[in-house]
């Protein structure tokens, strides 16, 4: 039998991903929103047709203000590195800050709150913006060594240094890497030797969770790592949290550290021209963080990046001047870079910042923020949802806050959890964007246009405009919509928003992302250069596309390629649980097995009758197939600072395999008490593990690796 299913597993194709969902029913925008909405005539999907591809995309350019035009809208005459805008000129501080000075001086350009309630809310208009980024600009121009083309690696929480920061080395040309602050010091020098970096931008410490976190310390592990790659770091600059005040127990380390507060009183005043820049020139690096390989430095443009993250804020965030928007997403991420700082900052919106945790000190604070500044665009990542439905179901109603608009980002969020979105969090008033993008990508790719499409749970929507979206199997075969059968989505053109290559490492670049499906290598054509996301995914009959995952992440039992997300969805549908993650477990019959780790509401206790809910719920919506081999109730996840459930780690416990590197959790306390609890119960049942072969480690090493 196990050699019959192997055989049949054979014939099936590495793209060819079992599909159970149900199509969901739709939800139509509210008569309000469209009167309202930037994007309500539908002849813009005839301006972003194919046919007038790629000239298309000058509305979004011509949101810019450019020192040049550009002569040519898209150069490829070098696929896959392709060049937008070629010939135009501009600088991307100034048009997110100084041409906004003329009509939005005293406007907040961003409001940034503090986690801890007793401190005051910063509103920093754009006219306070100006003087805080040229100053800063005029300190780094000061330290002499700082030029166009350099790098800049900044390990900063979220606090408004960081905007300052980024802006700061936008306007002298300097390329800038920002590097999630909950990552260790080891990965950020990890980051500042791939980038070649001399100076090192920080913060002594920040709050979060209810404490005062010595961030400081960091830097000196992040300086001793590069220096083991080959790289000095010249200059560490430290941003207090508390001017003045020292958050910190790591020593300053003299000729080498200082403090940025006391730099700035020889700048005071101080005014910086934008240096003038051409539309492919780098604006940064957002390196992706692998943990099986090198990490990727993803090299965005100046022009392309820019008009594209502007005229998605504007048709697919809806943004107005006059919104206040809040993304709750960490700046760390490409979800900040562009929808935090640039993309708002470019339309002179006002864009909220929030430094901490989403549920300190208690699971309201979050509508508390949004009915006290008067938020009506929210935006944030299914994790975060999950996390507030989970510790506050009922919480929104007790605010009066009324959101028009409400965005999903960084992974599929489960059709139950978006009615809950939907219907507790936008109190049925809000349209809902489902984003689908990646750190590559630079802005949206798939998502419905809010004012006239139709919304669909689960579902990300059609391709954006000007983004022409395809599914491939194996053989470069097209996955016809409607077709019920899933495959590698991919891209068939370029778009202004698509990063220009991986920093150091172009060969790389073109191996993960055009190599699979280029039909010829030799061809100048851009229709020869379908990009490779390397997520499944599936296509509705009316277009919609449902993303289904990573490919790495499928888990093959017995031929039959099942998705993670979907397994997860199933879960979720039984009423006590709050968050499941599915990962594979080695198996002598069926090569592969699935095991469920899912954490309770709260208030509830463990229980077989709950871990039998859930395993009948997977059987019922999904089928025999992917019955679970065991089913783990636990009191919490394993999560990163940004809220993702590391499966890899809990794919370990489950391998009795190592876990890998925690130190990036928030809470790497639950990771003995889950495998004590796993192991400790498998091994009572007679569940002894055997030797995993070097392949199947690498497996569950890289499995849910992708952030």
């Amino acid at each position: 039998m196990a050699r019959e299913q192997e055989a049949q597993g054979a014939q099936v194709s590495e793209a060819q991903i079992a599909v159970h969902w149900r199509e969901e029913e739709y939800y139509h925008p509210p008569a309000r929103f469209i009167g309202q909405a930037n994007a309500a005539d539908p002849a813009i999907f005839e301006r972003f047709s194919e046919e007038h591809f790629p000239e298309c995309f000058k509305e979004y350019a011509d949101l810019l203000t450019w020192d040049a035009y550009w002569h040519t809208t898209l150069d490829a005459s070098k696929p896959p590195f392709w060049k937008w805008f070629v010939g135009g000129r501009l600088n991307a501080s100034y048009n997110c800050v100084d041409r906004h000075l003329a009509t939005s001086r005293n406007k907040a350009a961003l409001i940034w709150v503090p986690e801890p309630e007793t401190e005051d809310t910063q509103a920093i208009t754009y006219q306070e913006l100006y003087k805080r980024v040229n100053e800063f600009a005029a300190l780094l121009r000061g330290l002499g060594r700082v030029k166009v083309g350099d790098r800049m690696t900044f390990h900063l929480p979220m606090v408004p240094e960081l905007p300052v920061s980024m802006l700061a080395c936008a306007r002298l040309g300097v390329i800038h890497s920002e590097v999630f602050g909950g990552f260790s010091g080891a990965a950020c020098g990890d980051r500042i030797a791939d980038s070649g970096s001399r100076i090192l931008v920080t913060m002594d410490g920040y709050c979060r969770n209810g404490e005062l976190i010595d961030h400081k310390a960091k830097a000196d592990q992040a300086v001793a790592a590069a220096r083991e790659r080959g790289v000095e770091v010249e200059k560490v600059l430290v941003w207090r949290r508390h001017p003045g005040r020292y958050a910190s127990k790591s020593p300053m380390v003299a000729g080498r550290d200082f403090f940025v507060d006391e730099l700035l009183k020889d700048y005071r005043g101080q005014e910086v021209k934008p240096v003038s820049m051409p539309a492919e020139a780098p604006l940064f690096l957002m390196y992706t963080s692998g943990t099986t390989a090198r990490p990727k430095g993803c090299q965005h443009s100046t022009g392309g990046y820019l008009a594209y993250v502007a005229g998605t804020s504007k048709y697919y965030q809806d943004i107005h001047p006059e919104d206040t928007y809040w993304c709750f997403a960490d700046i760390g991420w490409i979800t900040g870079h562009s929808y935090i700082v640039y993309g708002p900052l470019a339309l002179g919106t006002t864009s909220v910042m929030y430094e901490g945790a989403p549920t300190y000190p208690d699971p309201g604070r979050p509508w508390r923020i949004a009915e006290r500044l008067g938020v009506n665009i929210f935006h944030t990542a299914p994790t975060t949802i999950r996390m507030l439905r989970k510790l506050g179901p009922d919480e929104p109603k007790k605010y009066d806050y009324h959101f028009k608009h409400m965005t999903t980002v960084g992974e599929p969020i489960e059709p139950d959890v978006w009615r809950w979105y939907h219907s507790v969090v936008g109190k049925g008033e809000a349209v809902i964007v489902d984003t689908w993008w990646q750190t590559e990508n630079g802005g949206f790719l798939g998502s419905t246009l809010p004012a006239l499409k139709p919304m669909k749970p689960g579902s990300c929507g059609p391709g954006v405009l000007g983004i022409y979206p395809v599914i491939y199997d194996e053989n470069r075969n097209v996955v016809e919509a409607g077709s019920g059968r899933a495959g590698n989505i991919c891209i068939r053109n370029p778009w202004p928003g698509i990063f220009q290559t991986i920093w150091g490492q172009p060969e790389r670049f073109v191996q993960i992302y055009y190599e699979k499906y280029c039909r010829d290598k030799d061809s100048k054509d851009w229709r020869d250069w379908p990009y490779l996301a390397g997520d499944g995914a599936v296509q509705a009959a009316d277009g919609y596309f449902r993303i289904l995952g990573r490919i790495d992440d499928v888990i093959n039992v017995a031929g039959h390629r099942l998705g993670t997300k979907e397994l997860e969805s199933a879960s979720i549908t039984v009423e006590e649980i709050a968050e499941a993650a599915a990962v594979p477990v080695m198996d002598e019959l069926r090569g592969r097995a699935v095991e469920m780790y899912v954490s309770l509401k709260p208030g509830l206790a463990p229980s077989k009758d709950i871990e039998d809910k859930v395993a009948k719920a997977i059987e019922a919506q999904i089928g025999k197939i992917a019955r679970p081999k065991n089913v783990w109730i636990v009191p919490d996840m394993p999560k990163t600072r940004s809220g993702k459930i590391m499966r890899r780690v809990i794919a370990g416990i489950s391998n009795f395999a190592d876990v890998g590197d925690t130190t990036t959790l928030s809470n790497p306390e639950v990771v003995e008490g889950i495998r004590h609890h796993v192991q400790g119960e498998k091994l009572s049942r007679g569940q002894v593990p055997r030797e995993l072969s070097p392949q199947e480690m690498e497996e569950i090493k890289a499995f849910g690796r992708a952030e």
